[in-house]
């Protein structure tokens, strides 16, 4: 039933003017102009091509102020990951001279990805192979624990395809780190517990994500959508994706 006498309580009221400062920096941020290679392990072509397009979300589908806050708590979390693994002894880049991430183009620019940072040395008693690309995530406890349980490639298959093509298009710039495994590291962020993987090399995943970037970039650009990844808009993936009455919409 509806509350209409419900008031927002202060914590409530600070809360909206934070999420609205936050929106209105990220709708003034400068829109991205390609495919990022991150999201190549995406569930759904479709949904890459409108992200690739910047096809306006379905109205109310916007990210919300907690989503924003969510992402900026996993950058500060990273940074204090990267803190950690400095002072434990690893060489870790992440930045260029210039301050830029380090990254990749291809096709013209139309795929980019950039990565968290770049292993060049750590702990003897590790045994580690040099260099090794370093990708960080935070989860909350569920998805952590699964991740912990089953390996990065099951559980997080799109974190899984991310590294793949991090390690593939990073190796003319970096050589060497594609025949090494990458460290994966994931936060629990409700205890703060600690999840490193090493992930070898999967060309196969690599070159398979490479041709699903081309396909999607090449079905946009000559204006064709690709099948949907479900088929019906009840489907997990579509309820969640802010673009599914424009998808299903035109159907």
């Amino acid at each position: 039933m509806l509350d209409y006498n419900h008031r927002p309580k202060f914590h409530e009221q600070v809360t909206a003017v934070i999420d609205e400062a936050l929106a209105r920096e990220r709708t003034a941020q400068a829109p991205r102009l390609y495919l990022g290679a991150s999201r190549l392990g995406a569930a759904c072509e479709r949904a890459l091509q409108y992200e690739y397009a910047q096809a306006a979300v379905d109205p109310g589908r916007e990210l919300p102020g907690r989503v924003l806050r969510v992402f900026e708590v996993g950058h500060a979390l990273e940074e204090l990951a990267i803190r950690w693994l400095r002072l434990a002894g690893f060489d870790l880049y992440t930045r260029k001279a210039n301050d830029e991430q380090f990254g990749f183009a291809a096709a013209g620019g139309r795929i980019q990805g950039h990565v968290d940072g770049i292993l060049a040395n750590g702990p003897a008693s590790l045994e580690l192979a040099y260099p090794a690309l370093w990708e960080c995530k935070t989860m909350n406890d569920k998805s952590w624990r699964e991740t912990v349980k089953h390996g990065v490639a099951r559980a997080k298959p799109i974190y899984a395809a991310q590294i793949a093509v991090y390690q593939a298009y990073m190796e003319a710039h970096v050589p060497g780190i594609s025949r090494h495994p990458a460290l994966f590291t994931a936060i629990n962020k409700d205890t703060q517990e600690l999840w490193f993987e090493l992930v070898p090399f999967d060309g196969g995943l690599a070159q398979r994500m490479s041709d699903r970037a081309v396909r999607v970039i090449t079905a946009t650009e000559a204006g064709e959508l690709l099948p949907r990844h479900a088929t019906t808009p009840t489907h997990v993936t579509c309820k969640s994706c802010p673009w599914q009455d424009r998808c299903w919409g035109s159907a």
